[in-house]
């Protein structure tokens, strides 16, 4: 039985994917249904660089505004939110454009993924939070990195609860996460085309620049103080997103507002080369030159 086909849009962080999107889908009659772990929270707009009514340009948009920033939110309740949309978009005769630059998303759609209780531990679990609460997550990143130096490459020190999980899978299954990836892929139920965007390293890294220039102008800074007087705790998930976290701790009074906005721009950039990393291993991903 032939597959249906579908899109995708990934690349790094400010390579353009919602505007390369968004002309695709005016192409077709297609929806857009977002891959971006930040992008499901309501009220974090600016930061997570959403889209708004007048960048989508009547395309509608899926996936975006999912949950609240105090709730958490799994892979696999991504997986089934967003399949969902997908299938929708699909019965009434539409083609979704999957686009977005979490590629632990993106890839857990297009292989299949199943998602087994089988790797838990929960209180192994309970003994990395807690490691995290008394040593720091750097002391919990360098564990993860000596079990999986692969795994550790591709998440940051501080997504504290995507290192514990990874932890968690290594010690359950006796697998480094890829193998474990690799185990537990399916079919994946769509045919799909997969267009990454790429460009010269330094002129990707001037327009992370600017993107976080242009964040602060359009008030940043207000959205994180914001989220802080709806009485979103500081520790969130959501809160510990580039941007919002060094803002926290200028509000805190532990860095000037300078230097959280440098630091803004260094871990968006370090953020971009993860991400690169990450899609590069993909062979099935088309390459477009979006420098000019």
């Amino acid at each position: 039985m032939e597959k249906p086909n579908i899109l995708c849009v990934v690349g790094p962080t400010a390579s353009g994917k919602t505007a390369f999107a968004i002309d695709l889908a005016k192409k077709y009659p297609a929806e857009i249904v977002s891959c971006d772990s930040m992008q499901i929270y309501r009220h974090m707009n600016i930061g997570t660089a959403k889209p708004t009514k007048e960048e989508m340009q009547g395309i509608p948009h899926h996936m975006l505004d999912v949950v609240d920033p105090t709730e958490n939110y799994s892979v696999a309740e991504f997986v089934k939110d967003a399949t969902a949309c997908i299938d929708d978009i699909l019965r009434r005769g539409k083609l979704p454009i999957l686009c977005g630059g979490t590629g632990l998303y993106v890839d857990s759609i297009l292989n299949g993924i199943t998602f087994s209780d089988a790797a838990q531990d929960l209180e192994y679990r309970q003994t990395l939070k807690e490691i995290a609460v008394q040593e720091g997550a750097e002391v919990l990143h360098q564990m993860l990195k000596k079990a999986d130096p692969e795994a550790a490459e591709a998440i940051h020190p501080n997504n504290v609860k995507r290192v514990i999980r990874t932890l968690e899978i290594i010690k359950t299954s006796g697998l480094t996460k890829a193998e474990f990836d690799r185990s537990a892929k399916g079919e994946c139920a769509y045919d799909a085309t997969i267009y990454g965007m790429q460009m010269e390293r330094e002129k990707l890294y001037q327009r992370i620049d600017a993107r976080v220039d242009k964040m602060m102008e359009d008030g940043l800074l207000e959205e994180v103080k914001q989220l802080l007087f709806m009485g979103i705790p500081e520790t969130a998930t959501a809160m510990q997103a580039i941007g919002y976290k060094e803002l926290i701790a200028h509000l805190q009074g532990k860095i000037d507002l300078n230097e959280a906005v440098e630091t803004v721009k260094r871990e968006s950039r370090r953020y971009a080369k993860r991400q690169m990393t990450w899609f590069r291993r993909n062979p099935a991903i088309q390459w477009l030159d979006c420098g000019k």
